[in-house]
């Protein structure tokens, strides 16, 4: 039996964060306690009974040691450890190692790079808006796009309300664009498209903070130490 403790040096002592970090991460909702949401600071747990997910990855206050992976996912595949419908997951296609998680999301339909790891600390940074973290995808779209519909999506649209910041747009031919975006909202390229009338056909993500993949579609890879060191700075 181990000792309980309060719920945010639980997840410090697991490495996944610093106990300031990880009270933030109790705040926003990304921590549940045996399936629940916890928000409220200065829960009590029992680390080796109860079930922790941070980021949506469960952790073990024994295990320190870090892995990261790089995932060029296919089409067909859902971003999330477990999925209640049965679909299949993108963690049928990384090394069975208990703790990973996917960073971010990729929608089923969409293609390309994603991170996968158990380091909660890391997640955090990457996708946290005031981070700003960097993501490059390429678009298809049902039609041919007029420079002053590209000049829109660059100064922004409005989604749920809510304009969406600058972005870069270069174009590959008529109906393909590349995108360089920094937000994540859920499904922010399709929806940008369709804020000017366009249904995006094929999305693939190409870059994610500055990584490319060097991969096959499905593979998965382990990040390479001057990946992760670029990644943590």
């Amino acid at each position: 039996m181990s000792p309980r403790i309060r719920l945010h040096k639980a997840i410090a002592q697991a490495g996944i964060a610093s106990r300031r970090k990880a009270e933030k991460l109790i705040a926003s909702g990304k921590v549940k306690v045996n399936g629940k949401i916890v928000k409220k600071q200065g829960v009590i747990v029992e680390p080796s009974r109860d079930a922790i997910e941070v980021l949506g990855g469960k952790i073990s206050p024994f295990a320190k040691r870090k892995y990261y992976f790089l995932l060029n996912k296919p089409v067909g595949y859902v971003t999330t450890t477990k999925d209640p419908r049965r679909r299949k997951t993108v963690m049928e296609l990384i090394p069975d190692i208990k703790g990973l998680f996917p960073v971010g999301r990729l929608d089923k339909n969409t293609t390309g790079l994603l991170l996968i790891t158990n380091d909660g600390e890391l997640a955090y940074r990457l996708t946290h808006p005031k981070f700003e973290i960097e993501k490059v995808y390429n678009a298809e779209v049902d039609g041919d796009i007029t420079e002053s519909e590209l000049k829109k999506l660059e100064k922004g649209v409005y989604i749920d309300g809510k304009r969406t910041s600058p972005c870069k747009i270069k174009i590959l031919n008529k109906a393909a664009v590349q995108l360089r975006i920094h937000e994540g909202r859920k499904r922010q390229v399709r929806r940008m498209f369709e804020a000017i009338g366009y249904r995006v056909l094929k999305l693939d993500r190409i870059e994610y903070a500055g990584i490319r993949a060097g991969i096959k579609r499905g593979a998965c890879r382990k990040l390479r130490p001057s990946e992760i060191k670029d990644l943590k700075e």
